[in-house]
């Protein structure tokens, strides 16, 4: 039997599809011989083999020993159409299955090993549970749990995501992917800083909480860049971009100071600083700040802090220059204590003004010949004067 359009039919397929033209001949002899054990009076076992480049298929009917060895074959190849059309059905059953699994095999292949790389996708379906992000040649989940708190994604939404984890199951490769990940505004930085790329600048620590604020720690490699700048960008151009991407989340950028102290200090911005005192040994930062500025430096649920703890590796203690903030410095609880392990729910900074003591007033001695009136609730004492004018009055 020969198939004239067959191998031309095939060939179009394996482009169409990214699929290995043996992958497809190989479900084409299967399909064959499904087909023809069908027909009447076929034997209980068979062979096909497939001619690459004529098309031709012969069918070879086998007699098998009881160890499954093949003890004689011969051509028994059907005639006629009816052998063709149950051979096109069974091609197209067995070619769908192959099809699905060499996909899967495709995808897995392409994206194993990505863990970490940035990829964009279209919002294709959206429920409490996950989303589900059409990557274009693939699709990826992504879990409720690596998403940005309260963001709201909508079908046909674009958004970038971080590669967690792909893994190959039953049902095909499985690509999940994270947008609450402090690696996504690494990925979405180096897309905007060249010198990221290039390793003029590096990062040397990120701290986030999703869809609040992340703090950036950076570090040039080159004295006659300011990472920084780099990172930021002509008023704000490149550190916006990611901005947007994060749907508004905040992002500082510091510049990493070999003074732990220093970098502290500008780790807890915009507030404004006074003091730090470093211990080394218990790896703890004593911060002092003004009155108006102890909120700032706190934040929001002591978010700034907690953050400015976690960039630096250091438990962070913020207190005020409130009179008398000596003594309080020596003998009181810090005002805040950060480690940088606390969740935005559950803060163990602990917000206390400094309460300097009452002095007691000494009783006031009595004043002789001054009469006292009573006058609702009030004690006033009357005056020469006031008795004048009761007396012109009577």
């Amino acid at each position: 039997m020969k198939l004239d359009t067959m191998m031309e039919a095939i060939e179009v397929l394996a482009r169409e599809r990214s699929v290995a033209v043996d992958t497809i001949l190989d479900a084409f002899a299967n399909a064959l011989v499904a087909a023809y054990k069908r027909s009447p009076g076929a034997a209980e076992e068979a062979r096909v083999t497939i001619d690459p480049d004529s098309g031709e298929v012969i069918v070879y009917a086998q007699e098998l020993d009881e160890e499954g060895n093949v003890v004689t074959e011969w051509e028994d190849t059907p005639e006629g159409e009816a052998f063709g059309r149950i051979a096109a059905q069974s091609f197209k059953q067995v070619m769908q299955h192959k099809l699905r699994e060499a996909k899967r095999e495709h995808v897995f292949e392409m994206y194993d090993g990505r863990e970490g790389d940035l990829v964009t996708g279209l919002v294709q379906q959206v429920d409490y549970r996950s989303v589900i992000l059409d990557l274009g040649d693939a699709e990826a989940i992504l879990p409720g749990s690596e998403r940005i708190p309260f963001e709201r994604l909508e079908r046909g939404n674009r958004v970038k995501a971080l590669i967690l984890e792909v893994r190959n199951e039953a049902k095909g490769a499985q690509i999940v992917v994270s947008r609450s990940h402090p690696d996504l505004v690494r990925r979405l930085l180096e897309l905007e800083v060249p010198e990221l790329t290039d390793g003029t600048i590096e990062i040397v620590n990120i701290a986030r909480e999703p869809g609040h604020r992340t703090k950036i720690a950076v570090i040039s490699h080159d004295p006659n860049v300011d990472p920084k700048g780099a990172c930021v960008g002509a008023r704000g151009s490149r550190v916006r971009q990611v901005v947007n991407e994060l749907r508004g989340e905040k992002v500082d950028v510091v510049q990493w100071r070999d003074d732990i102290g220093q970098f502290i200090a500008e780790a807890l911005g915009p507030a404004k600083v006074k003091e730090v005192h470093i211990d080394e040994e218990t790896k703890t930062a004593d911060v002092v700040v003004s009155d108006h500025q102890l909120s700032l430096a706190i934040g929001k649920e002591g978010q700034n802090a907690r953050l400015a703890a976690r960039l630096s590796g250091y438990k962070v203690d913020i207190r005020s220059d409130t009179e008398g903030i000596e003594e309080v410095e020596e003998t009181s609880e810090p005002v805040v204590e950060a480690t940088g392990d606390e969740t935005t729910d559950q803060v163990e900074a602990v917000v206390s003004e400094p309460v300097a003591e009452e002095p007691v007033a000494e009783e006031p001695e009595p004043v002789a010949d001054e009469p006292v009136a009573e006058k609702g609730d009030t004690d006033i004492a009357a005056t020469d004067d006031d008795e004048n004018q009761d007396e012109e009055s009577e």
